[in-house]
C-alpha cells in the first residue's frame, strides 16, 4: 500500500495567461481579467495517470489523502478515485496559503509516503518549509501549474508526476527556489534557493533553470554589487581565485593567499592578520570564502587568518564555480573549534551565479 498526499493550489498560474507573470498577490486581478483556473484540471491529468500507471504496473496499491473542495477532493474524484478528506479550507470557495500548509501538517500526521503538490514555486515552498517544521522527511512531488516553475522539485508534465508518484523507489535532495514577483513583473529575475526536497528520483523530472549564467564572472559581478550596496558593513575577504574575481569586480587588487579587508569602499587592511582583521571588524561582518577545490574545506585550510573569533562575530558568505561544487559533493570546516564548526555545519546556500545559489552541505 502507498499512501500519498494530495494538496492543490487552485488559484496556481491564473495570472499567466492575462499577463501578470504570476498570481502571487494577484488573484483578485487575475479573475477581473477574466483568468480561468488551470491548476484543478492539471491535477486531474496527474491523478488520472497516477490510477493509470498503477493499475498497469501492478504495483502497490494506492491509497489517498485528499484536503477538502477543490484543493484536491474534487480532483480526485473526478480521476476516478475515492478518497480520504483529512481537512477543509477555513473559508468555502477561498484558498490560502495557511491552507496548503495545514494540509501539509495533516499529511505528516498520517505519516504518507509522498505529497503530491499542484502548483508552482510558491507551493513548493509552503510544502517544504511546512514538512522541516514539522520534523517530517516525507519525500514531495510537484505537478507544474504556475506561472514560473523555477524549483527542481517538479515533473516535467502532470501525466510524468502520476507515472512518478507511482512507480518510484527511491529518492534524492533537490533545490526548491523562488522568485521575486514584483520584480519579474519590471523584467528582473531575482532567484533565492527556498530550501531543499527529498523527490523521487526519475527522468520525467525538471532541472533547477540556470538564473544569471552560473559562471565566475557573474558570480563575481553579482556579489560585488551586493557588497557595495552594503553600507556600513566590513567584508573579509578570504585567499582564493573567486573570491579575487569578486575583488577584481570591487576594483582594487587583492592578496591571492591573503585576507583583506574592506569596507564601503576602501580595503581597511591587506594580507590581514587574525589580529588586524578583529581590529578592523564593525558593528555588521560579513566573510566570503571560497572552498577548496577537490577538498571542499571552507575554513581550517589555507585561511586561519580567519580564526573562530572572526567567525563568532560574521556572517559566512560562500562562493563557488558550479563545476568546483560537483568536484566536491559536500563542505568541510576545521577550525579547531568545536562550538564553531557544529555552528556551521548543515545546509548552506552557496552562491554560483549572478543570482543564483546551490544549496550544500557542510560536515
Amino acid at each position: 500500500m502507498r499512501t500519498i498526499g494530495v494538496v492543490v493550489n487552485p488559484v496556481a498560474g491564473m495570472g499567466g495567461r492575462v499577463g501578470l507573470k504570476g498570481t502571487d498577490g494577484k488573484v483578485e486581478e487575475a479573475r477581473e481579467r477574466g483568468a480561468e483556473p488551470r491548476a484543478p484540471d492539471r491535477a486531474v491529468d496527474a491523478l488520472r495517470s497516477l490510477a493509470e500507471r498503477a493499475d498497469a504496473s501492478g504495483g502497490p496499491e494506492v491509497r489517498l489523502l485528499t484536503y477538502g473542495g477543490e484543493m484536491g477532493e474534487r480532483e480526485a474524484r473526478e480521476a476516478g478515485f475515492d478518497p480520504e478528506v483529512v481537512g477543509r479550507p477555513e473559508r468555502d470557495g477561498e484558498t490560502t496559503a495557511a491552507d496548503t500548509r495545514e494540509a501539509v501538517r495533516r499529511f505528516a500526521a498520517e505519516d504518507v509516503d509522498l505529497i503530491l503538490f499542484v502548483g508552482g514555486d510558491g507551493t513548493a515552498v509552503d510544502v517544504t518549509q511546512t514538512l522541516d517544521e514539522a520534523g517530517a522527511e516525507i519525500p514531495v512531488l510537484g505537478v507544474p501549474a504556475g506561472v514560473k516553475v523555477y524549483s527542481a522539485v517538479f515533473a516535467v508534465t502532470p501525466a510524468a508526476a502520476g507515472r512518478v508518484a507511482a512507480d518510484f523507489d527511491r529518492t534524492e535532495d533537490r533545490e526548491v527556489n523562488d522568485i521575486d514577483e514584483d520584480a519579474y513583473r519590471e523584467g528582473e529575475v531575482r532567484a533565492e534557493l527556498r530550501g531543499v526536497a527529498a523527490v523521487p528520483v526519475a527522468e520525467d523530472l525538471q532541472s533547477s533553470k540556470q538564473v544569471g549564467g552560473g559562471t565566475v564572472e557573474s558570480l563575481a559581478a553579482g556579489a560585488a554589487d551586493d557588497i557595495r550596496s552594503d553600507e556600513g558593513a566590513t567584508y573579509v575577504l578570504g585567499p582564493g581565485s573567486t573570491v579575487g574575481a569578486i575583488e577584481d569586480e570591487l576594483g582594487f587588487e587583492g592578496s591571492p593567499l591573503g585576507v583583506d579587508v574592506w569596507r564601503d569602499g576602501e580595503v581597511l587592511v591587506a594580507d590581514a592578520t587574525e589580529d588586524e582583521i578583529l581590529a578592523n571588524l564593525g558593528d555588521r561582518n560579513v566573510v566570503v570564502v571560497s572552498p577548496i577545490g577537490g577538498q571542499g574545506f571552507v575554513f581550517g585550510r589555507g585561511n586561519d587568518q580567519i580564526s573562530p573569533a572572526v567567525i563568532r562575530r560574521s556572517a559566512v558568505e560562500v562562493v563557488a564555480s558550479k563545476p568546483k561544487l560537483d568536484g566536491i559533493g559536500v563542505l568541510r570546516v576545521d577550525t579547531g573549534d568545536d562550538e564553531v564548526d557544529e555552528s556551521l555545519r548543515g545546509w548552506r546556500k552557496v552562491r554560483v551565479g549572478r543570482f543564483e545559489r546551490r544549496m550544500m552541505k557542510v560536515i
